[in-house]
């Protein structure tokens, strides 16, 4: 003898409504009551005609309904439906303290509606995150119980892109039809895009890097244009004098400057007066250094010239000078 059993299938895990994202909890339940085949109930009532096994299944599948209802919500709002005979009930009483009557779901519309057309991708937000936004606030309306086509977002997301995507909604709106085409190709196309823009960039930044890595440690001559060169090079003309102009980080390391700049002078010392800051022919001791060079020359080169005077005990007459001196010789 076959024994007959029914298996029930379990219920999912009810989302939780504390009285805020009523919108979000409302599409929910919808989705669950569908699943369940309990939206009509929850819809239009109980049925009142047919026959008694049709109304006897009605009121199951209301009690049912009724049982998700209470469940689904926090012990607050839970004391506001305990007093409702049905499903219906139980949910009109819902929406209208969370959305109030029709006149203020009306204004609730027009809020959302404006907040729609004004929105705008933030320079530091991705795709994913501007889409997310924005299909939040079209879902706010959807739960208000307006509808909103698919045509009408993907035309807000393409007017309202930050001003780098701007070639990506002229190309796609060369190569595609716009009222055709969904949200979900819109946004896998428009993420392909930012990844290659993500990419370009990292690159022109690791080239800018690597560059800069190489002219730091380059030793380069730094030609000179008319006069003396510093170091190397003398006369007129175009890079015959080059200067070395060390790095100040470093200490015996050297380092170019522009061509269209004067090369620093403050590491050159000057040969007469030894200090530092500039050229043998720009110091102020040159004249003096010489005429000191000139004398001490001459001097050097003339014989020693000396003159003697010798006085005695003896007392001449006053008429009488002793002269001792030596002659140079010509």
């Amino acid at each position: 003898m076959a024994s007959s059993s029914t298996t029930e299938v379990p219920l999912p895990t009810l989302p939780l409504f504390k009285g805020e994202g009523y919108e979000r909890w409302c599409v929910k339940m919808k989705t669950l009551f569908r699943s369940q085949g309990l939206w009509k109930v929850v819809e239009n009532g109980v049925i009142t005609t047919g026959t008694e096994a049709q109304k006897e299944d009605s009121q199951k599948e209301d009690a049912k309904a009724m049982y998700l209802i209470q469940q689904a919500v926090d012990d607050h709002i839970f004391d506001r439906i305990s007093a409702a005979k049905s499903a219906k009930e139980a949910w009109e009483q819902i929406q209208k303290q969370h959305q109030g009557p029709s006149r203020i779901i009306s204004v609730r519309r027009q809020t959302l509606r404006q907040r729609f057309e004004v929105l705008q991708m933030k320079d530091t937000e991705n795709i994913q995150e501007y889409i997310t936004r924005v299909v939040t606030i079209v879902n706010q309306i959807k739960g208000l119980g307006f509808e909103i086509t698919e045509e009408e977002v993907v035309s807000k997301i393409l007017r309202s892109l930050t001003p780098r995507f701007n070639y990506v909604v002229a190309a796609i709106e060369e190569a595609k039809d716009i009222s055709k085409m969904s949200l979900d190709e819109l946004t896998s196309s428009l993420q392909a895009h930012e990844i290659r823009m993500e990419n370009v960039g990292e690159k022109v930044e690791e080239r800018a890097f690597h560059v800069k890595g190489e002219s730091s440690g380059v030793q380069k001559w730094i030609p000179r244009g008319r006069g003396r060169g510093v170091f190397h090079g003398r006369g007129r003309g175009r890079g015959r004098g080059r200067v070395y102009v060390p790095k100040q980080n470093s200490g015996g390391d050297y380092t170019s400057q522009a061509n269209n700049q004067r090369p620093t002078r403050s590491y050159i010392q000057c040969h007469i007066c030894k200090r530092y800051g500039h050229l043998k022919a720009d110091c102020r001791f040159r004249n003096k250094a010489a005429d000191t060079n000139f004398l001490e020359t001459n001097i050097s080169n003339e014989p020693t010239n000396l003159f003697m005077v010798q006085t005695t005990g003896q007392h001449p007459g006053s008429s009488i000078w002793l002269v001792d001196s030596v002659v140079p010789t010509i």
